[in-house]
C-alpha cells in the first residue's frame, strides 16, 4: 500500500515539475506586468484634482485629451480636421486622433456602458498608458523566447521592467501620449514578422505554387504573412510616421534576399512573405488615407506608396534571382546589382519625383540616421541627439546595452559555427541597428531602443546558458548537478544585466523616477490665464458683437477645401509661442496661431522678434492675409496686407517668463536673425569693456525693442495697439538678471565659442542677458567678486495682451514760444488683477501749429464686456489720463497740463477723444512726472531653473520705480 502511495507521489512530483517547466513563464510574466503597472501608477493621485480639471504630464498629452474628448462625442469617428488651432487656417491633426485614441475611448465606452462620464473618460485615459506599457512585456517576452528560450524571454522582460529612462518617463500615469502605443504596436509588428518569416522558411512557398494556385500549400505562410502585414498597418495606424518601420523592413528584405541567393537558398520563400505582408499593409493604409500629398505625420499617399514599393521590390528581387540563374551569372555579383539598381532608382526619384525624394531623405536624416537635423527642429528638446551617446545609453539601460551588442554579435556569427541562421535573426539585427541609429539621432527614440536591448539580451543569455551548460528550468536532478562555477556565472550574468539598474549602483531606480512624476509645469502655470481667457473674452465667432459662435462647435466636424478653413466674422486667433498652442486650445478653448505641431512657428517667431510695433502690426496683418511673413520687408508686408480683404485677425497675445528668457533663443531660430543679434549692443566695437560701463553699453539692446520685450517686460508702455488685460501672479515672482563675468581688474571677460577665455576682439563678451533665476541666487550673483550684475527685474509668469485699434487723444497747446522743441505725453495709472499698479505713458511731438495727437490702448472705464462681444479686462485705470506738454525756448521751460477720460468704445473702435487746450502750469518743476512709471512690478509665480517654485511672495508687490516704463530693478526695489 505504501509502495503504491509512494509511486503515486513520485508521478505527481514528476507531473508538477513538468508542468512547472512548461508553464512557469506565465506567472513570471504576470508578476512582471503587475510590477510595471504598479510602478507607473504610483503618482495617480497627483493627476486627479478636486475640481475635476485635467492635470497631465506633457504638452502633447493635452492634445490627445482633446482628441479623446472629440472621439467620445463623435464615436467611433476621429477628428478629421481641427479648426480650434492653427488660426487662420486650421490644421489637419494627422498623428492625433488615430487608433491610439480610438482604443482609449473604446475602453472608456466599455467601462462607462456606452456613455462614459467625463470623469470615467479621464480615468481610463490616465490608466491607459501604464496598461499599454505593461502589455509590451507580452510581445517582448515572446520575441526574446524565440531568440533565447524561456529563460532568455524572462531576462528580456526583467530588463524592460527595470528600465528607468525615456521608456519609463513616457509611460507613467499622466503621460497621455502615443509613444507607449508606438512601442507596443512596433513590438507586435516585429514579432509578427519574425513568426511569418519562420513559417515561410518552413513551408517554402515558391513561384510555381502560386502559378499552380496550390492554395493548400500556400495557405499557412500566406495567413501568417497577412497577419504580419496587418500588424504593421496597426502600428502605422497608431503613428502615421511609423513608415520608418516600413523602411527598416525594406532594408531587411533587401539584405535577406541577397543572403539567401548567395547562399544558394531560393529567395522565393522570404520574398513571398515580404510581398504578401507589405501588400496587406498597402491595402490597409490606402483605406486610411485622409490627406492627399506625401505628409509623414498624416495618413497620406506616402504610407501605401512605400509599402507597395517594398512589396514590389521583393517580387522584383525574386524574379531577378531567377533571371540571374538562367543567365548563369556568378551569384556573388547579385548583391552588387541590387545596390546599383537601388542607387539608380533613388537618382530617378530625385530627378522625376523631387518631393517624394526630399520626404524620404528628410525622414532618413531626421529620424533614422544621425546626419544632422534643421536648426529649427533642434530647438525641440526631444528631437535633439544625445550629447554623449554612450553615457546616455548607460544611463538608460546600464550595461544591458553592451550585452545587447554582444548578443547581436552572437547572432551574426552563428553560421560560422555551423548553427542555423534564420531570417528572423537578420531581421532582429537590422532592426536593432536602426534603433541604435535612431536613438543616436533623437534622444526620445531611446524608448524604441529599449525593445531591442531587451529582446537581443535574450540571445546573449541563451549563448551563455549553452556555453556553460546551464539548465535552470530543468528537472530537480539537473538543478542538483549545477556546479560552483556555474553558480558564479549565473551571479555574474545577473550583475551584468541588472545591477546597474538596481540599488546601490543605480543613482536613481525606476521606482524612484516613476514616483517623481507629476503634472507638467507649463500646463499648471498657464491654467489660471487660460481659465481667465475662457471666462473673460468673447467666444470665437462672437467678437465685436458678432453672433457666429455656433459655427465653431468645439466638438464639430470640419472638412475644408485646400486645408484652409474660412472662419466666420467674429472669430479671432491668439498669438503665442508654439509650445503653448495645445494649452490654449484645451484649457482656454480659444484658437492659437501656432501649436506643438510646429504649425506657424515661423510667423510666430517673426512677430515675437519684430523690433518695432509697426513691424509687429504688419506681421499680424500679413498673417490674416494668408501671406508669408518671415524674411519679408515692411513694404512687402504692407503690400500683402493691402491686397487682402481677409478679416481673420489675431486679437490676443500671451507670453510667459520662459518665452522672455530661456526660450527666446529657440524663438529666433525660426525667422532670424539669430540670438546673438538681439543680445549684442549695436554700438559694441569688440573693445574691452569695464564693469562700470556695462549698464551704458548694454543699456539699449535690440532685444529690448522686440515685440516680446515691449509686451512682457514693458507692459506695452509707449505702444499704440496693445494693452495688458491680465497677468497671473498666483505663484510668486519670476526674477530675471543680466550680468557679465569680470576679471579681478574689473574688465569683462571675453570667451570663444567653446567658452574658453580669449583676448577682446577675438571672441564675445561673457555676458548673460535676461536669465531667469531662483530669487535666492540673486544675492549670490550680486556679491560674487567676478560677476557684475547690470540689470535685474521681475515679471508675472504669464501675461495676456489684447490688440486694439487704440483711441486717439487730440488737443492743442496755446502760448508755446517754440513748438520745435515741444513734446507732449499722456499718462494713466493702471491696476492689475494682482493689485499691482503701473503707469502707461505715450509721447509725441507737438506740431508746428501747436496741435498734437496720441494713440493710446487703455481705457479709463470698463463699460464693455463679454456680453457686448469684447474683453472684460482685469487691468483697469485708477483715474483719468494726465496729458502734459513741455516746451523750452526763449521764455525758458514751459509746462502745460490737461486731463481726459478715454471711453472703452473709443479704444476698441479707434475713435478720437479731445483733451482740448492744455493749460499752462505756473513755475514748472522740470520733472516730467510721466517718465516715472512703475511698470513691471509683477508678483508672478514661476518654476525656477532648479525645479523649485518661488511661491513665498505670492501676495507681495514691488514698490520701486523704473524710468520709461521698464520693469523695476529687483536689486533695489525688493532684493531678497
Amino acid at each position: 500500500m505504501s509502495t503504491d502511495t509512494e509511486h503515486v507521489d513520485e508521478g505527481t512530483e514528476t507531473s508538477i515539475l513538468e508542468a512547472w517547466r512548461n508553464w512557469y513563464h506565465l506567472p513570471v510574466l504576470g508578476v512582471v506586468m503587475l510590477f510595471m503597472l504598479w510602478l507607473r501608477t504610483q503618482s495617480y493621485d497627483r493627476f486627479v484634482t478636486d475640481d475635476g480639471t485635467p492635470a497631465l504630464a506633457g504638452i502633447d498629452s493635452w492634445y490627445h485629451w482633446r482628441s479623446i474628448q472629440w472621439t467620445a462625442e463623435n464615436y467611433p469617428h476621429t477628428m478629421p480636421y481641427e479648426v480650434w488651432t492653427g488660426f487662420p487656417t486650421g490644421h489637419y491633426v494627422g498623428q492625433f486622433g488615430t487608433l491610439f485614441d480610438q482604443l482609449i475611448v473604446t475602453a472608456a465606452m466599455i467601462v462607462g456602458l456606452g456613455d462614459p462620464s467625463s470623469q470615467t473618460l479621464y480615468a481610463v485615459a490616465l490608466l491607459s498608458i501604464p496598461v499599454m506599457a505593461a502589455l509590451i512585456a507580452i510581445p517582448v517576452f515572446y520575441m526574446g523566447r524565440r531568440l533565447g528560450g524561456t529563460l532568455g524571454g524572462i531576462a528580456s522582460i526583467v530588463i524592460l521592467a527595470l528600465a528607468k529612462g525615456q521608456f519609463l518617463s513616457r509611460s507613467t500615469v499622466g503621460q497621455l501620449d502615443h509613444h507607449t502605443g508606438e512601442a507596443l504596436f512596433m513590438a507586435i509588428a516585429v514579432l509578427a514578422m519574425m513568426v511569418a518569416l519562420t513559417v515561410g522558411e518552413r513551408e517554402k512557398p515558391i513561384y510555381e505554387l502560386v502559378a499552380d494556385r496550390d492554395w493548400s500549400a500556400l495557405r499557412t505562410p500566406a495567413l501568417y504573412s497577412a497577419l504580419a502585414g496587418f500588424a504593421l498597418a496597426l502600428y502605422i495606424w497608431v503613428w502615421p510616421a511609423g513608415i520608418v518601420l516600413i523602411g527598416i523592413f525594406g532594408v531587411f528584405f533587401a539584405i535577406q534576399l541577397c543572403l539567401d541567393y548567395v547562399r544558394g537558398v531560393s529567395p522565393d520563400h522570404v520574398a513571398f512573405v515580404g510581398a504578401v505582408s507589405l501588400g496587406v499593409t498597402t491595402i490597409v493604409t490606402t483605406l486610411l488615407i485622409e490627406q492627399p500629398g506625401l505628409e509623414t505625420t498624416a495618413f497620406s499617399y506616402l504610407q501605401p506608396l512605400l509599402a507597395i514599393s517594398v512589396a514590389v521590390g521583393c517580387l522584383f528581387m525574386a524574379w531577378l534571382a531567377r533571371e540571374w540563374n538562367n543567365r548563369k551569372i556568378e551569384r556573388r555579383y547579385y548583391p552588387v546589382a541590387i545596390v546599383g539598381i537601388i542607387t539608380a532608382a533613388l537618382l530617378v526619384m530625385w530627378l522625376a519625383l523631387p518631393n517624394l525624394y526630399s520626404t524620404l531623405i528628410g525622414n532618413l536624416t531626421g529620424r533614422l540616421l544621425p546626419l544632422g537635423a534643421s536648426d529649427s527642429a533642434l530647438t525641440v528638446q526631444e528631437v535633439q541627439p544625445p550629447d554623449d551617446f554612450f553615457n546616455h545609453v548607460f544611463t538608460e539601460f546600464g550595461t544591458a546595452f553592451y550585452t545587447m551588442l554582444a548578443g547581436l554579435a552572437f547572432l551574426a556569427i552563428r553560421p560560422f559555427f555551423g548553427r542555423r541562421f534564420r531570417a528572423e535573426h537578420t531581421l532582429v539585427i537590422v532592426w536593432s541597428l536602426f534603433l541604435i541609429s535612431m536613438a543616436a539621432t533623437q534622444v526620445r527614440f531611446s524608448y524604441y531602443l529599449l525593445l531591442a536591448v531587451a529582446v537581443v539580451n535574450a540571445a546573449f543569455v541563451a549563448e551563455l546558458v549553452q556555453l556553460f551548460d546551464l539548465d535552470l528550468a530543468g528537472s530537480r536532478e539537473s538543478l542538483r548537478q549545477i556546479e560552483t562555477y556555474q553558480v558564479i556565472v549565473i551571479a555574474l550574468v545577473f550583475l551584468l544585466l541588472f545591477a546597474p539598474l538596481l540599488p546601490p549602483l543605480a543613482q536613481a531606480t525606476a521606482w524612484d523616477n516613476a514616483e517623481q512624476t507629476g503634472p507638467h509645469s507649463s500646463s499648471t502655470m498657464w491654467e489660471g490665464s487660460n481659465e481667465w481667457m475662457q471666462e473673460n473674452t468673447p467666444a470665437p465667432g462672437n467678437y465685436g458683437n458678432a453672433s457666429n459662435a455656433d459655427q465653431l462647435d468645439y466638438y464639430g466636424t470640419y472638412n475644408p477645401a485646400n486645408d484652409d478653413y474660412e472662419y466666420p466674422a467674429g472669430a479671432y486667433g491668439v498669438m503665442s509661442w508654439w509650445d503653448y498652442g495645445h494649452l490654449i486650445t484645451t484649457q482656454a478653448e480659444r484658437i492659437p496661431h501656432s501649436n506643438p505641431f510646429q504649425q506657424n512657428a515661423r510667423s510666430s517667431s517673426a512677430f515675437l522678434t519684430a523690433e518695432s510695433e509697426e513691424r509687429g502690426e504688419l506681421v499680424l496683418d500679413a498673417i490674416a492675409a494668408g501671406e508669408p511673413v518671415a524674411d519679408q520687408s515692411n513694404e512687402e508686408l504692407r503690400q500683402a496686407a493691402a491686397q487682402s480683404d481677409s478679416e481673420e485677425p489675431i486679437r490676443y497675445v500671451m507670453a510667459d517668463y520662459q518665452m522672455a528668457s530661456s526660450k527666446f533663443g529657440a524663438i529666433t531660430q525660426f525667422s532670424g536673425p539669430d540670438y546673438s543679434h538681439y543680445v549684442t549692443p549695436e554700438n559694441y566695437n569688440g573693445q574691452p569693456i569695464n564693469a562700470t560701463e556695462l549698464g551704458q553699453v548694454y543699456g539699449d539692446l535690440p532685444y529690448d525693442d522686440t515685440m516680446l520685450s515691449q509686451l512682457y517686460f514693458d507692459d506695452t508702455n509707449g505702444m499704440e495697439h496693445y494693452r495688458l488685460v491680465h497677468e497671473d501672479a498666483s505663484a510668486g515672482t519670476a526674477v530675471f538678471v543680466s550680468y557679465a563675468q569680470v576679471d579681478n581688474s574689473g574688465q569683462v571677460i571675453h570667451v570663444d565659442g567653446n567658452g574658453e577665455q580669449v583676448s577682446p576682439g577675438q571672441g564675445r563678451p561673457a555676458v548673460v542677458v535676461n536669465r531667469q533665476i531662483p530669487r535666492s541666487q540673486l544675492p549670490q550673483l550680486q556679491n560674487h567678486p567676478n560677476v557684475q550684475v547690470f540689470d535685474a527685474k521681475s515679471a508675472a509668469a504669464v501675461k495676456t495682451f489684447e490688440r486694439v485699434d487704440g483711441a486717439t487723444i487730440t488737443g492743442s497747446v496755446d502760448g508755446v514760444s517754440d513748438t520745435e522743441n515741444a513734446t507732449v505725453s499722456a499718462r494713466v495709472e493702471l491696476e492689475t488683477n494682482s493689485d499691482r499698479t503701473f503707469n502707461y505713458t505715450q509721447r509725441t511731438d507737438v506740431a508746428d501749429d501747436g496741435t498734437f495727437e496720441l494713440s493710446v490702448p487703455y481705457a479709463t472705464n470698463d463699460e464693455l464686456g463679454v456680453e457686448d462681444g469684447y474683453t472684460d479686462s482685469s487691468v483697469e485705470a485708477t483715474g483719468n489720463y494726465t496729458v502734459t506738454a513741455f516746451a523750452s525756448g526763449e521764455q525758458g521751460l514751459q509746462q502745460f497740463s490737461g486731463e481726459t477720460t478715454v471711453p472703452e468704445p473709443a479704444v476698441i473702435q479707434g475713435e478720437t477723444v479731445s483733451v482740448g487746450d492744455l493749460e499752462e502750469v505756473e513755475n514748472p518743476s522740470g520733472n516730467e512726472t510721466a517718465g516715472n512709471e512703475t511698470a513691471g512690478n509683477e508678483t508672478a509665480g514661476n518654476e525656477t531653473d532648479d525645479g523649485s517654485t518661488d511661491a513665498d511672495n505670492s501676495n507681495s508687490s514691488d514698490d520701486g520705480t523704473a524710468d520709461n516704463g521698464t520693469a523695476n530693478s529687483v536689486a533695489t526695489a525688493r532684493a531678497p
